[in-house]
């Protein structure tokens, strides 16, 4: 049996991984120490003999671990949690990144390092290829994780060259779905739980800015080709072509949820990007890979899934 050890393996995307790879007869090493990560999210899988949960930070020394495959998903990934310790933050994209390099480069296992679209910045190329390299500023309150996130993609490369061990980095664009926390400070999560609280929905700027939102289910099955197709580099962008304003995405949780919130305009955060949409044509081809779920059906999931929370609590 295959061994997968899934850095952030308690989080919103690190919990459906773990799921998958146990669906796929894989041996799933659990890795979180729980800053983002919850318990609730991995709880299902406490009698599976096939998993294995070891509450522990990345940034920290921990026991070596035989695997075959190493997904590095964790560090806190909205702009509420890793401005709350920049330090930290930092500390996760580059001393974390470099002990599960270690760990890959002793095991000879295949690495995916989980990269973001904010990489890119506030990009002037639209929408954003592999070959753009962005438009950050490296001093703003977003540059720990924009610039943690881009110095995690260099140590992976620079692996490579020195040490030839097979790495893939994904460059992820505004997922969404079931598990993610309520408090996770993204506008998806927002919107929703504002609107099912009957509170004002709060949009920051005019709402004109645009992205491109995955749903979970469909960006797992990315990641999943991605990680078992041994000697793809990358970065490999993963996420939805189509684009919506944030108005739009506004209008379309109101309209399902059938709340009465009002919309209200704040002023835009420093270094928002005004536009967000990946370039797929790589992915496509390497992968056969393109997002299914449209935003209305996701959205309903979403939804759905967030009106459990508030009725169990």
């Amino acid at each position: 049996m295959k061994k997968v050890l899934i850095a952030g393996g308690a989080g919103f995307l690190g919990s459906h991984l773990c799921d998958r790879f146990l669906a796929e007869g894989w041996y799933v090493i659990c890795m979180d120490n729980f800053y983002t990560g919850r318990k609730e999210n991995i709880q299902h899988l406490f009698g599976n003999t096939n998993f294995k949960m070891l509450v522990q930070d990345i940034v920290d020394s921990y026991p070596h671990q035989d695997v075959d495959l190493i997904l590095n998903f964790a560090c806190p990934a909205s702009p509420i949690h890793y401005q709350l310790d920049p330090l930290f933050t930092i500390k996760t994209c580059f001393i974390g990144t470099m002990n599960l390099l270690e760990l890959a480069r002793k095991t000879n296992a295949r690495f995916i390092q989980a990269s973001t679209s904010e990489v890119y910045g506030d990009p002037t190329i639209h929408p954003q290829p592999e070959t753009y390299w962005g438009n950050v500023n490296p001093i703003g309150i977003r540059s720990c994780y924009d610039e943690g996130k881009r110095v995690a993609e260099t140590l992976c490369f620079d692996y490579i060259r020195m040490h030839k061990i097979d790495i893939g980095v994904v460059r992820i664009f505004n997922t969404y779905g079931p598990r993610m926390s309520t408090m996770d400070g993204r506008v998806v999560s927002n919107f929703i739980v504002q609107a099912l609280k009957g509170e004002d929905i709060t949009i920051y700027g005019d709402g004109s800015q645009t992205r491109s939102f995955c749903y979970c289910n469909d960006l797992i099955e990315g990641i999943y080709r991605f990680a078992l197709t041994e000697g793809i580099t990358g970065p490999l962008n993963m996420g939805n072509e189509e684009e919506f304003t944030i108005n739009q995405l506004a209008e379309e949780v109101l309209s399902l949820t059938k709340s009465s919130s009002k919309l209200i305009k704040k002023d835009l955060p420093s270094d928002d990007p005004k536009v967000r949409k990946p370039d797929m044509t790589k992915t496509k081809e390497l992968l056969s890979f393109e997002a299914n779920v449209k935003l209305r059906e996701g959205l309903s999931k979403t939804i759905s899934y967030f009106k459990s929370i508030f009725l169990d609590s």
